[in-house]
C-alpha cells in the first residue's frame, strides 16, 4: 500500500518540448524550467469591464517605468515634493465636487426659491435624493466580521505599534479580520480613524516574521501617502464611480430605457473621461506609493521576509480552493455535529490544514508561479505594480535586516488573541447548519 509521501514523491519525467529531465511533486503542475513548458497550463481569465482593462494597462506600464527608476537611482531618487499630475489630480477632483456642490446648491434654490410654485420643491427634494445615494461618504467599520481594539489584543497592537515607529508612523486604532488572502488600511469615520484589515487567508499562511513584513508594507501606506486615498481625490474618483454606475445604459425594453439611454449617453462619457483623467494622474503616484510600502516591508521585516510574503500572494488561487473545499467537505466529515468540543476542534484544524497545505508547496512551484506572474503581469488588483517587478526591485535593493522580531513566544500570544476571531471566520467557512 502506498503512503502519502510516496504519493507526493517527485516524478521524473522529460520535458516533450526540449528533452530535459523534469520532476515535480504529483500535486502540482508539470513543467520544464529549461524552455518554459506549460509553464502557464490555463488561460488567464478575461479581464471584465473598460475601466478594469485601462487601468490594468496603466498600472503595468508606469510599474515598469518607475521600477527601472528605482533599480537605477534607488529608492531616495523618487522621494520628491507632488508631482505636475498630482496637482493637476487635485484641480480636477476640486472640480468633480465643486459640480456636485453645485447640485446641491441648485436643489436648494428649486426648493426655497420655486416654494410658491409647489412643483419646483418636488424636483429640488429629487434632487437631494439623488445626491444623497451619490455622495461620497466616510468609510465605515465592516458590519459582518470581527474587530478587535486595543484592549482585545493588546500584544499585536503593540507589535502593529513598533512596526509603525520602524517606518515612520503611528498604529491603528482598529484591526478587521476576514477570510480573504488579501490585507488593507484605511479610515473610517468623520475623525478619520484608521483600521487595517487581516485576511486570515494571508496572516495564516504566513511565517512571524512575514506577518511583521505584511504589517509594515500595509502601514507604510500611511507612512508616505498616496494621492488616491486621500480625502479630496479619494472622495472625486468614489463620487465618480458612483455617477457612472448610475449612468450605465439600460436594456432597451420598453420606449422610457431607449430614451434614458440616449439622455445619460454624454454625461455618461464625460463621467467615464474624467475617470480615465483621474487615473492618469494619480496612477504613478499610486505605483510609487506601493514601491515606498514595500521598502517599508523591508525595514520592519527584514528584505528576505519582504520577498517571500510577495511569493506568497502568488497562492491566493490555492489558498481560496482550499477553504472553498473545505467549506464542502468539513460539515460532511463531522456531519453537521451540533458537539461543541467537535466544532471547535474542526475550527481550529481548519487554519492548521491550511497553513500545513499552503507550506507543503515545493520552491518549484513557486518558481513557475513567479515565472507566470512575469508574463501575465500578476498584481494585487488593476492598480498595483505587477508583483514580479515588486520583487525585483526588492531584491535588487541592499538588504535589510529586521528591526521588529517576532519571536515565537510573541507569536503564540498574538495567536491566543486571534483564537476567537479565527473561529468566528472558521465557522463561517464550514458554514454548519447548527445554531450559533
Amino acid at each position: 500500500m502506498e503512503t502519502v509521501d510516496e504519493v507526493d514523491a517527485p516524478q521524473v519525467r522529460q520535458c516533450p518540448e526540449c528533452g530535459a529531465a523534469i520532476a515535480v511533486p504529483a500535486r502540482f503542475v508539470s513543467w520544464c524550467a529549461a524552455c518554459d513548458w506549460n509553464v502557464d497550463p490555463s488561460a488567464p481569465d478575461p479581464e471584465r469591464g473598460r475601466l478594469a482593462v485601462f487601468r490594468r494597462r496603466l498600472a503595468m506600464r508606469y510599474g515598469q517605468q518607475l521600477a527601472e527608476e528605482i533599480e537605477r537611482n534607488g529608492q531616495a531618487a523618487d522621494q520628491v515634493g507632488p508631482d505636475r499630475s498630482t496637482v493637476l489630480a487635485f484641480g480636477v477632483s476640486l472640480l468633480v465636487h465643486s459640480v456636485t456642490m453645485g447640485l446641491l446648491l441648485a436643489a436648494g434654490a428649486l426648493i426655497i426659491g420655486g416654494w410658491h410654485t409647489r412643483i419646483l420643491p418636488l424636483f429640488g427634494v429629487m434632487l437631494l435624493v439623488i445626491l444623497a445615494a451619490l455622495l461620497p461618504r466616510p468609510g465605515q467599520l465592516p458590519r459582518h466580521a470581527p474587530v478587535l481594539y486595543r484592549a482585545d489584543a493588546p500584544r499585536l497592537f503593540e507589535l502593529i505599534d513598533e512596526v509603525a515607529a520602524a517606518v515612520g508612523t503611528t498604529g491603528v486604532h482598529a484591526v478587521v479580520l476576514d477570510t480573504t488572502h488579501n490585507a488593507w488600511v484605511r479610515t473610517y469615520g468623520i475623525r478619520n480613524r484608521r483600521v487595517m484589515c487581516l485576511g486570515a487567508g494571508l496572516w495564516e499562511v504566513l511565517s512571524p516574521q512575514e506577518r511583521v513584513a505584511l504589517l509594515g508594507h500595509e502601514l507604510g501606506h500611511f507612512a508616505n501617502g498616496d494621492v488616491r486615498s486621500s480625502f479630496v481625490t479619494h472622495g472625486a474618483l468614489q463620487s465618480l464611480a458612483r455617477w457612472y454606475a448610475v449612468l450605465l445604459p439600460q436594456p432597451v425594453v420598453r420606449l422610457v430605457y431607449l430614451c434614458w439611454n440616449a439622455l445619460v449617453f454624454m454625461p455618461r462619457w464625460a463621467v467615464y473621461g474624467l475617470i480615465v483623467l483621474l487615473d492618469g494622474l494619480t496612477m504613478r503616484a499610486s505605483q510609487r506609493a506601493e514601491y515606498r510600502a514595500d521598502a517599508g516591508a523591508a525595514r520592519a521585516g527584514s528584505t528576505a521576509a519582504a520577498i517571500t510574503l510577495l511569493d506568497r500572494l502568488l497562492v491566493g488561487d490555492a489558498v481560496e480552493g482550499h477553504l472553498q473545499h473545505e467549506s464542502i467537505t468539513a460539515p460532511q466529515a463531522n456531519g453537521g455535529s451540533r458537539d461543541r468540543e467537535t466544532r471547535e476542534a474542526a475550527e481550529q484544524a481548519l487554519w492548521e490544514r491550511l497553513a500545513a497545505r499552503i507550506g507543503s508547496i515545493p520552491e518549484s512551484e513557486y518558481e513557475r508561479l513567479r515565472r507566470v506572474s512575469a508574463q501575465r503581469g500578476h498584481s494585487v488588483d488593476d492598480t498595483h505594480p505587477p508583483t514580479h517587478l515588486r520583487r525585483r526591485c526588492l531584491a535588487a535593493a541592499e538588504p535589510q535586516p529586521a528591526r521588529v522580531v517576532c519571536d515565537a513566544s510573541r507569536a503564540q500570544s498574538i495567536a491566543a488573541e486571534l483564537a476567537p476571531a479565527r473561529a468566528w471566520l472558521a465557522r463561517r467557512v464550514i458554514r454548519y447548519n447548527a445554531d450559533y
